[in-house]
C-alpha cells in the first residue's frame, strides 16, 4: 500500500499537537500529590488533552498508508518536546542531546526515503 501524503501530514500534526502533552504533566508533576482533587489540575487535564488530540488525530492516518512508515513519524514528538522543554520549561540542551535530536531526525528521513 502506498502511503498518502495526507496521513503523513496527519501523523506529523499529531506528533506536534501530542507533544505539547510531556510538557503539560511536567508542570503538573510539581504541583501533584495523591489526591481527588489532583485528578482535576488545569496542566493534569491540558497534558492529557494534549496526549488525546495526538491520538485521534494519529488513528485516522492509519488508513492512509503502511504502519511501518507512520510509525517511526511518531518518534518527531520527541524532538518537538526537546524543544518545547528548552522554550516552556527553560531547561538546558547539551551536545549529546542535540546529536540524538538530529539522529531521530536522519532516522525519519530514511524511512521516508526507504518508502
Amino acid at each position: 500500500m502506498a502511503t498518502e501524503l495526507w496521513a503523513i501530514s496527519l501523523v506529523l500534526l499529531a506528533a506536534l499537537g501530542g507533544s505539547f502533552g510531556p510538557i503539560f504533566l511536567k508542570k503538573a508533576s510539581s504541583r501533584l500529590k495523591f489526591s481527588f482533587a489532583s485528578l482535576f489540575d488545569p496542566y493534569l487535564i491540558t497534558g492529557l488533552f494534549f496526549y488525546g488530540i495526538g491520538t485521534v488525530l494519529f488513528i485516522p492516518a492509519l488508513k492512509g498508508g503502511d504502519l511501518s512508515l507512520l510509525y517511526p513519524l511518531v518518534s518527531t514528538t520527541y524532538v518537538w518536546v526537546s524543544l518545547w522543554s528548552m522554550w516552556m520549561l527553560g531547561e538546558k540542551m547539551n551536545s549529546l542531546k542535540w546529536i540524538g535530536v538530529f539522529l531521530i531526525m536522519g532516522g525519519v528521513s530514511l524511512i521516508g526515503l526507504g518508502s
